[in-house]
């Protein structure tokens, strides 16, 4: 696969941008700064996933529903999936975010109540198990790849599985681009000094990791000719994190902050 060349001014820019947005200062603002609500591994994995699966529409308002996702399990995520009774659900059918509904929130609860059951970590979820995924030209993410293809299969294989919820959960395998899925293994895949990223899972990779492209990344990646393939696909993700290894082999995804930073302060 051939990569596009960066100019040594872009490389400047991206370099100088990742450094100003990987900061503690940059997460009030960003659905990141629920998870870090919490200090207990279970509970920033429920509300890290559950945040990054609302994540899209306006920020405020990606914000205002986990916190009240929060309220709704009395402050305790974990414990509450945990140790729920079938009363306490009936405070989740109002719940709604764009098309995320009652039924949709009452599955995520019926799937972490399960899952946490048999394990202690949601990163096992996340593992390879083999299966074969779409793309075979870049092998360094195909941990990444066949790990998003098992949590799908895992999350929509139970019998109380509503098919409507399916469409929450992206898969390469449908060829997606998985933005929150993969915003959601930055945030726990990823370790640096700064604080931002929690760095919790340590079976998958920083280098294995792909960016995420919401509209902004999108949007400032073509504007910055990181980015040429027409569609925001799962082959346009590996494209642009191939790109970014050019830079940084080791983190390329840190550059999300560079490529999001520019596109929601409207640097670009």
């Amino acid at each position: 696969m051939s990569r596009t060349s960066i100019s040594p001014a872009v490389v400047e820019l991206l370099n100088q941008k990742a450094d100003q947005y990987n900061r503690p200062s940059f997460i009030d603002r960003d659905p990141i700064s629920i998870p870090h609500q919490f200090s207990r591994r279970q509970d920033i994995e429920i509300m890290g996933f559950w945040a990054a699966v609302l994540a899209w529409g306006q920020r405020p308002v990606i914000l205002k529903k986990s916190s009240e996702l929060i309220t709704l399990m009395d402050g305790a995520p974990y414990d509450f999936v945990r140790n729920h009774q079938e009363t306490d659900l009936k405070r989740f059918l109002a719940f709604r975010h764009r098309t995320f509904n009652a039924t949709d929130a009452l599955y995520f609860l019926h799937f972490f109540r399960n899952y946490y059951q048999q394990y202690d970590s949601l990163e096992d979820a996340f593992l390879a198990t083999g299966t074969p995924g779409p793309d075979q030209y870049a092998p360094v993410y195909k941990p990444v790849e066949e790990g998003l293809i098992a949590f799908h299969n895992r999350f929509c294989c139970d019998p109380y599985f509503p098919e409507r919820t399916r469409k929450h959960i992206a898969t390469p395998a449908r060829h997606s681009s998985c933005k929150r899925l993969l915003m959601f293994l930055r945030w726990m895949v990823r370790q640096d000094d700064q604080g931002v990223d929690f760095g919790l899972w340590t079976r998958i990779q920083p280098d294995q990791l792909l960016i995420p492209i919401d509209v902004h990344v999108n949007r400032v990646a073509r504007s910055l000719g990181l980015l040429t393939r027409p569609q925001t696909d799962w082959k346009a993700v590996v494209a642009l994190t191939e790109t970014l290894r050019t830079i940084d082999p080791d983190d390329p995804v840190r550059y999300d902050f560079a490529l999001f930073g520019l596109g929601v302060e409207g640097e670009m």
